[in-house]
């Protein structure tokens, strides 16, 4: 056989499969920094009536106490910004944190039950170099915490305050036994699962020592115990104090400690009701409570609206812009 040799061209070339991957990582983000935006814009076309009814009566109220309620509304994100700080030993840049909040709380209004909030925070610290375990000990340390200090203060003001509220109108016999029934329920099925299933049991052990170990820590300094316990009580305390402002704007005849009692009492019943950042639910039940107070339920349907805008509505834009920054920047 006679051996013929083949006409030799040029090599082929290695495809350039790092600078693909690292093109499809920037499209990625992009993408990702536009769907805040877009998430935006599907809730506030759903509830495009409330945000007219709620603009409405804004331009009739008393601007000093909006601007009061404004005021709050910012200090909350620091509230928070303290409390994540002292639910972790490392130090977080602070500028960033911050900036993170002010995101998280964006995102929290568009996911259900904390979650878009929770995993803004999760993935912050994770890019701080706070281990997957630490920050997730982090997290469920700072919803404690959190869980704590608004029931404390409901506790508080319902001991000082017993005749503020009453509490039959905000939650009616009738659904006493039902809430029963589902807790024990879920109690039921909780147990099963961690007595069955090995792999379960286990990982919620080591997950269970992590923050425990994560708590020890974060309480042997001062500082950061003071950031997590302070921060945990200001942030409920600043958003009734909102409410109480938004109150006083639009003329409610109840008294502002006994508006207060009524957002705590109010939110810690719909803490467990899996609608984006409370939408909905949140405003019922401040209604409820509200008129449960003694006030007028046409006005405290007002006051319950005016405060969704200025706590909800009105950073929700500037909060998806920070978000798809922070995205952008790497941050996140």
């Amino acid at each position: 056989m006679t051996a013929v040799e083949l006409p030799q061209g040029r090599p082929l070339q290695a495809l350039p499969v790092r600078r693909i991957r690292v093109r499809a990582r920037v499209r990625a983000r992009q993408i990702l920094c536009l769907v805040p935006l877009l998430l935006v814009t599907v809730v506030a076309v759903r509830h495009r009536s409330v945000l007219a009814e709620g603009f409405g009566h804004l331009r009739h109220a008393e601007w000093p106490w909006l601007v009061v309620a404004a005021g709050t509304t910012c200090l909350t994100w620091v509230a928070a910004s303290f409390t994540r700080q002292g639910a972790v030993v490392q130090r977080l840049p602070g500028r960033r944190l911050l900036a993170t909040q002010f995101a998280a709380g964006a995102a929290n209004h568009l996911l259900p039950t904390g979650l878009g909030a929770s995993a803004v925070n999760l993935r912050f610290m994770t890019v701080c170099g706070v281990p997957l375990a630490r920050s997730s000990a982090a997290l469920a340390l700072y919803l404690l915490a959190e869980s704590v200090g608004r029931l404390t203060l409901l506790a508080v003001l319902f001991v000082a305050f017993p005749d503020a509220l009453h509490l039959g109108a905000l939650l009616p016999d009738a659904a006493v036994g039902p809430l029963l029934l589902g807790l024990g329920a879920v109690v039921m099925v909780a147990v099963g699962v961690l007595t069955g299933v090995r792999r379960v049991r286990t990982a919620v052990g080591s997950f269970l020592r992590t923050a425990l170990c994560e708590a020890r820590a974060v309480h042997s300094r001062p500082a950061r115990a003071l950031a997590l316990w302070g921060g945990s009580l200001a942030f409920p305390a600043l958003q009734a104090a909102g409410l109480a402002a938004v109150g006083q704007a639009l003329g409610l005849s109840v008294p502002p400690v006994h508006i207060a009692l009524a957002y705590l009492a109010a939110t810690c019943a719909v803490a467990l009701v899996p609608t984006p950042g409370g939408v909905g639910s949140v405003e019922a039940a401040l209604v409820v409570a509200l008129v449960a107070a003694g006030g007028p339920a046409a006005v405290a349907t007002a006051v319950v609206l005016a405060y969704r805008i200025i706590t909800v509505w009105v950073p929700l834009v500037p909060g998806a812009l920070t978000l798809g920054a922070l995205v952008r920047l790497k941050v996140i």
